[in-house]
């Protein structure tokens, strides 16, 4: 998986790089907090004041943008990337937010967080395994984890997928049983599944979670 995984994140930064390249930095900024409340209203999660909340594969525009009333942490192994070659992410903007550079998979918090969000990124991961883990972990007792991920709605297409390489930049293929499936063997009760977009090959899901109890 390893090489996999170097050749999606040379390819992602690339993707942002184009993606925003003839887009004018203040327009972008509003039209994305936006889209972060728009689903924070859809998916219903109380975020309190002051809570703790790990936004996990944050890219250069998560949902760490959208919350100022919070303590955030946002991860991502792009981190230096995003700050040297994307002009709309500035750290700056956003002093409520602790930006690091390192992969989920060490991220190496214990029982710290209130809120984890893991959006659109578990499958961009190296090792998935790790990264589920080490994301449970980072939760406090209880606390609330909301995963949005790209699901396979064929499982003959998702064995081609995961067998040939037609999906660079998402180095992991999984249906939405397989998520829930991932969830649930760490003890994590899910309470909504919310299909954002269909799609003719994917299917684009948030799960929310209660992470366990004491």
């Amino acid at each position: 998986m390893g090489w996999k995984w170097q050749l999606a994140q040379k390819l992602e930064i690339r993707w942002w790089q184009q993606y925003l390249r003839n887009k004018e930095v203040d327009a972008y900024l509003s039209a994305k907090k936006a889209y972060w409340h728009r689903v924070l209203r859809e998916i219903d999660v109380s975020i309190p004041k002051h809570a703790k909340v790990l936004d996990a594969g944050c890219g250069p525009a998560g949902i760490f943008m959208a919350l100022p009333d919070c303590k955030v942490w946002a991860t991502d192994p792009l981190m230096d990337h995003y700050q040297q070659k994307i002009p709309h992410f500035q750290t700056v903007d956003y002093p409520w937010t602790t930006f690091q550079n390192e992969t989920i998979e060490d991220l190496n918090k214990v029982a710290e967080f209130d809120i984890i969000f893991c959006l659109n990124v578990i499958n961009h991961v190296n090792d998935i395994k790790r990264a589920m883990d080490a994301l449970v972990q980072a939760a406090k007792p209880g606390a609330t984890f909301v995963l949005s991920i790209d699901a396979h709605r064929y499982p003959w297409l998702k064995t081609i997928f995961q067998t040939l390489p037609g999906d660079v930049l998402h180095p992991h293929q999984y249906a939405l049983e397989d998520y829930r499936l991932m969830l649930e063997k760490r003890h994590c009760q899910i309470v909504q599944s919310l299909c954002l977009k269909p799609g003719r090959i994917f299917d684009y899901w948030i799960l929310v979670a209660r992470c366990p109890g004491d």
